[in-house]
């Protein structure tokens, strides 16, 4: 079927997160969208509801075999029933990972800039976060392998938290750079836990490679976190997957699981990623063919209009990364000015300190709202 993502649906009064405020404030910040799910989601919503038995629930084969499918027939990621856990999500999983391959007082390693839970969390964990700060090159991010060796050699990092594609920068690793971040980590044995819940919005022209695909020989101290929230606009209903090869290390992180109840999810979560994984195609090929062209207008119109924006082009997602040094010294004021202009995007400062003077801007939403939200930044920061 056709959907058409210029129709603007009312979220004020829902108790959405993204559309808190009280006035007209437009939000372009949150990683979500403002577009109706896939019709094949909500009609096996309505499917249970209708059944009206709400009772305690499995995971079925069905369900099983439209995972696998999924990332067998998209990324060549070969996955068996018994390598794919279940999770309430990404964050939590990884609190868990931080739980199993490390101690208190332990160094972990992450990128910066990064979303700011990798951070959070890691600290919340007992641990020490160790940053590497990603080279800016022809306008896209790269790993500086040189400086992540030398801090893992001198603070004897235990973990690396990976973001694949990277959040907030956009950039969807190649295969050859993933290949070298295994290589190292395996050197020193760092054990590697990557996030890839924006792997199904990679966008036209580049491919995204799943971690575990280039782990062979490692796959005892690799693991993957993914979900289907993100690629479908369904973070409401909690859910996401773990995947992990080594039997040893599924026992372990199974046993983690037990301890914290967190091994299962709610019959419409279920219900959710099974309809998404074997029907939801049609619809993310044309969200991400519209999501492409908010990008584009996005790009010209700042170009056009706020110059001295310097744009970091996403490889994968919605969200956009902009460099506003030009137009203020302060993270807070630059922040506050948009605020005053009723629009809200993410102050960079939060993904750590290579975010001064960024913002994050989600063009997920019909180009109407998006083009208002433009002009009010515009409005903001012209005359400065």
């Amino acid at each position: 079927m056709q959907y058409n993502f210029d129709d603007i649906i009312d979220r004020r009064n829902t108790g959405s997160i993204k559309w808190h405020y009280e006035d007209d404030t437009i939000p372009l910040w949150v990683a979500d969208m403002d577009f109706k799910a896939a019709q094949p989601i909500l009609d096996s919503i309505s499917k249970v509801v209708e059944h009206g038995v709400l009772g305690y629930t499995k995971q079925t084969d069905a369900l099983y075999d439209a995972i696998i499918n999924w990332h067998s027939s998209r990324y060549g990621l070969t996955l068996n029933k018994e390598d794919i856990l279940f999770s309430p999500g990404v964050i939590p999983s990884m609190s868990l990972m931080l739980n199993l391959f490390t101690e208190v007082g332990d160094a972990v390693l992450i990128n910066d800039p990064i979303y700011a839970p990798f951070v959070i969390k890691t600290k919340l964990n007992g641990c020490k976060v160790i940053n590497s700060a990603l080279k800016e090159v022809n306008g896209r991010y790269e790993f500086d392998l040189a400086d992540i060796e030398a801090k893992i050699k001198k603070h004897k990092v235990k973990l690396f938290l990976l973001c694949n594609p990277h959040n907030p920068g956009g950039r969807v690793w190649t295969k050859d750079e993933l290949k070298a971040i295994v290589e190292l980590c395996k050197k020193y044995q760092v054990a590697i836990v990557s996030d890839e819940i924006h792997q199904d919005l990679t966008l036209s022209g580049h491919q995204f490679t799943p971690l575990l695909s280039l782990a062979d020989d490692y796959q005892h101290m690799v693991v993957s976190l993914t979900s289907m929230t993100k690629t479908f606009n369904v973070a409401g209903i909690k859910g996401s997957m773990i995947f992990v090869k080594d039997k040893a290390l599924r026992i372990q992180i199974q046993k983690q699981q037990k301890l914290n109840d967190e091994y299962e999810l709610n019959l419409f979560a279920y219900t959710v990623m099974q309809s998404a994984y074997e029907q939801g195609g049609e619809w993310l090929e044309q969200a991400l063919a519209y999501i492409e062209k908010n990008i584009d207008f996005t790009i010209d119109y700042l170009a056009t209009h706020l110059p001295d924006i310097k744009v970091m082009r996403p490889e994968a997602s919605y969200l956009i990364w902009l460099d506003c040094s030009a137009y203020g010294n302060d993270d807070k004021a630059l922040y506050d000015q948009l605020r005053e202009a009723k629009v809200e995007l993410n102050s960079g400062i939060q993904y750590g300190q290579e975010g001064h003077l960024k913002l994050r801007i989600n063009v997920a939403c019909p180009q109407s709202i998006l083009k208002e939200g433009l002009e009010r930044m515009k409005q903001a920061l012209a005359g400065h």
